[in-house]
């Protein structure tokens, strides 16, 4: 029963401290689950993030499910789900029902400002770890650079890039053993 409050209260935090998306949820992830705990390595969760996009539904609940999969099985998916959904429900509500009556404050409007920037920041913080950990050699450079360009510049669907990532590691990693087996 501990584990699963554990599970539950890491998520908890997890979600309520999580501001801009999913990508703004990875370093928080990562300091519950792998520095405080030790249940995943940083590998390991970005993998299960990876997943989680290539997923229907919210990136932070796929994210959250696979994690606590891993760490205490089905009861352990369920569990970190709802702890990542609870500050939300309970935060959505809260700001409901006030916010409609400050809407029109200079200083809340100064604050959704100043809150955006600070996501910005986070999820530029998440790519460049990212990119650091999965962008390893040329192959993925190439992948990344390939994506980053028809994300940017083409109007195609999220899904396209990894799609195309996934063939590409399968093709790179097919031919570098063939290659490995020749010499």
């Amino acid at each position: 029963m501990k584990k699963y409050l554990d599970i539950f209260f890491s998520f908890f935090r997890v979600g309520g401290l999580t501001f801009g998306g999913g990508l703004a949820m990875l370093p928080i992830l990562e300091r519950e689950v792998n520095e405080t705990h030790g249940w995943l390595t940083k590998e390991e969760i970005a993998d299960y993030y990876a997943l989680a996009q290539c997923a229907p539904g919210i990136i932070a609940i796929n994210t959250s499910v696979l994690c606590g999969n891993h760490i205490a099985g089905v009861a352990g998916g369920i569990v970190a789900a709802f702890g990542v959904v609870v500050p939300s429900i309970i935060i959505i509500l809260i700001i409901a029902s006030v916010l409609n009556n400050f809407m029109s404050a200079p200083a809340v409007a100064a604050a959704l400002m100043g809150i955006r920037a600070g996501v910005c920041a986070l999820i530029l913080k998440t790519v460049m770890n990212l990119s650091k950990k999965n962008v390893v050699d040329t192959v993925t450079f190439v992948t990344f650079c390939i994506a980053i360009f028809a994300l940017t510049f083409m109007d195609i669907n999220p899904v396209v890039p990894v799609v195309f990532g996934a063939v590409v590691g399968i093709v790179a990693k097919t031919f570098g053993k063939k290659e490995k087996e020749d010499k």
